[in-house]
């Protein structure tokens, strides 16, 4: 099962036209797949003062965040699809890391640190942003390959061997014919990848 973790606010965002893209492909090709939409879940991203209490014990009495560890535990693929703000990912993304990525699920520390999501074995990251991927690299400490994927993904138990990066830049300043080649490219790489 591919799950797709999708975080953005506007149905008529280029994020959004690449959710679709990916799932109408999933769909031509009878993937089984389903989509966590963070904003139209409602997805609440704070940590609250209670969670934080009982944190470290991996507990929480919210059933999004459950729901969304079962779908996460049936799956062997995740992909994310995501805007970089402010040279990171969005504070609703953050947010899921923080309150679904708990101890006992998406972690173990009680012999030292041990990513539990192992059975994971593809990830695709999808970014836009108002910039390159090369100037997000060189100029703003790569927030994507180095800290998402080789941190925080690598942190959970997925292999950064096993996930690939793709990004569209300039998203500001491009033309239709410049999105609509992306989402085309966007397919090719995506098979590439996982052949």
């Amino acid at each position: 099962m591919k799950t797709i973790i999708y975080t953005h606010p506007s149905a008529s965002s280029f994020n959004h036209e690449i959710l679709n893209t990916l799932s109408n492909y999933f769909s031509r090709n009878d993937a089984e797949f389903q989509v966590i939409d963070l904003y139209a879940d409602k997805f609440d991203p704070i940590l609250s003062a209670g969670e934080l209490k009982v944190y470290s014990q991996g507990q929480t009495d919210d059933e999004l965040v459950k729901k969304y560890q079962r779908r996460i535990n049936n799956s062997d693929e995740l992909l994310f699809i995501f805007p970089i703000w402010w040279h990171n990912m969005p504070a609703m993304l953050k947010g899921f890391f923080d309150r679904v990525m708990l101890s006992g699920f998406a972690y173990d520390e009680s012999n030292g640190w041990k990513g539990l999501l192992t059975h994971i074995k593809r990830v695709t990251v999808v970014t836009t942003s108002t910039t390159t991927k090369e100037y997000l690299i060189n100029n703003c400490g790569d927030p994507i390959q180095s800290v998402f994927i080789n941190r925080t993904l690598a942190d959970v138990g997925l292999n950064p061997a096993n996930t690939t990066w793709i990004h569209f830049g300039q998203v500001n300043v491009t033309t239709d014919e410049a999105r609509q080649k992306f989402l085309v490219d966007l397919i090719t790489e995506y098979e590439s990848a996982n052949s």
